[in-house]
């Protein structure tokens, strides 16, 4: 074999830069498109499956569930690419990630087999996360991930950033038009009635847990906002029924060693008056992170 200093400079500088034919074992391969599922076709479930259909660099739109198969193939069939349609209990080997867009009891018959399979699941009923903590577990356990995305709410980032150090207090205040509450539990069992008031009413005040059971279907930014920062016993909240309103609006104030800081947002409301359109674009946002060669915040 010839020694390295007897080589000449031509000689040394090939084994540096090799033809390309030579890179093949040190060239990296393009990465597999993750293949995404969606459980539930409301308003948020199509949203995100038309995005994945039109395009998300390292996505690929793998499979749909709902409650109602023969429907939710007919609400699909203008798609660019046929998509299976499934039942639940289907779904995980067909695909990497799942984004449970369903009613909040079906979770943990979406997640856990996604979790034993070590593989992400996308969250947007985080209330039921805290009546089902075992998922959290179940992903420790086997690698997977469980990812509750920023939603209707602006500011996760910061309040996770604070978090690495001391939150003393987390208050958040939701205003939403009388349709958007209506029918809620906590309503119903404390005989509130707000479909014919006049003015704004103040209708709970307490923490994200006790928000988290009493209006199942208006509240996942709560518990969204209680698990980036000081948990759901520790974060207060009043909400509001407010009938010249058009808009969900949230007020959120953070009081921490790092920070003072206070964000707003208001919400269009999506088809379903209980969730906001910005829900599906956070899920389109995180998924199209996942791939791309630039990615802004955490």
């Amino acid at each position: 074999m010839q020694a390295m200093d007897s080589l000449d400079a031509s000689e040394v500088q090939a084994m540096k830069n090799p033809a390309p034919a030579e890179r093949r074992d040190t060239a990296r391969h393009p990465k597999a498109a993750l293949r995404v599922a969606v459980a539930g076709l409301g308003a948020i479930g199509l949203k995100v499956a038309e995005a994945l259909d039109r395009g998300i660099p390292g996505c690929v739109l793998a499979a749909v569930s709902a409650n109602d198969l023969s429907k939710a193939a007919r609400r699909l069939s203008h798609l660019g690419r046929p998509v299976p349609v499934v039942a639940l209990g289907e779904l995980e080997p067909l695909a990497d990630i799942v984004v449970e867009c369903a009613p909040s009891k079906l979770l943990p018959a979406i997640a856990e087999p996604f979790l034993r399979a070590g593989k992400t699941v996308i969250v947007l009923s985080a209330g039921a996360i805290l009546s089902h903590e075992h998922l959290i577990g179940l992903a420790r356990q086997h690698g997977g991930q469980i990812v509750v995305p920023s939603g209707a709410l602006l500011g996760l980032d910061a309040v996770t950033a604070a978090a690495e150090g001391e939150i003393r207090s987390v208050r958040m205040v939701t205003r939403k038009p009388v349709r958007g509450l209506a029918g809620a539990p906590y309503l119903v069992e404390h005989n509130i009635r707000i479909e014919d008031i006049t003015e704004p009413m103040r209708v709970f005040t307490g923490t994200a847990r006790e928000a988290a059971i009493g209006f199942p279907a208006n509240l996942n930014v709560a518990v969204a906002l209680s698990l980036a920062g000081i948990g759901a016993d520790k974060t207060t909240l009043e909400i509001w029924a407010d009938p010249s309103l058009t808009r969900n609006t949230h007020r959120i104030e953070i009081d921490s060693d790092s920070a003072a800081f206070s964000m707003s947002i208001e919400n269009v409301p999506s088809d379903n008056p209980k969730t906001g359109r910005i829900t599906a674009l956070s899920v389109i946002s995180y998924l199209r992170k996942l791939g791309a060669p630039l990615r802004v915040g955490s």
